[in-house]
């Protein structure tokens, strides 16, 4: 397999986790096979390897995966989170990814 991960790849699933598009089990499974067989961007290496090690553990009581992770990795990862939230009596909502 030749995949390349990006911190623009990582951003989208902590924003799809986020938005609870996905389950911890899935950004951990996701976390874990991008570890294992992808490429990582040269220039950010370090940092890739760093966060997906961290989301890859997030299933383990220990380690666990908090907003404030998500905040930080994000910001880490050279994104500013901004939070909209919307009343629930909203017929149509669409929520869209700036990512």
């Amino acid at each position: 397999m030749n995949i390349k991960v990006t911190k623009r790849d990582i951003a989208k699933e902590i924003s799809s986790y986020l938005n609870r598009s996905i389950t911890l089990e899935q950004i951990v499974d996701w976390a874990e096979n991008m570890i294992c067989e992808a490429e990582y961007e040269e220039k950010d290496f370090e940092l890739i390897k760093e966060v997906l090690s961290r989301l890859g553990l997030a299933d383990v009581k220990e380690f666990g995966l908090s907003w404030d992770d998500c905040y930080n990795y994000l910001s880490r990862l050279g994104y500013q989170v901004k939070v909209s939230i919307y009343s629930a009596q909203v017929d149509r909502v669409k929520v869209m990814h700036q990512i």
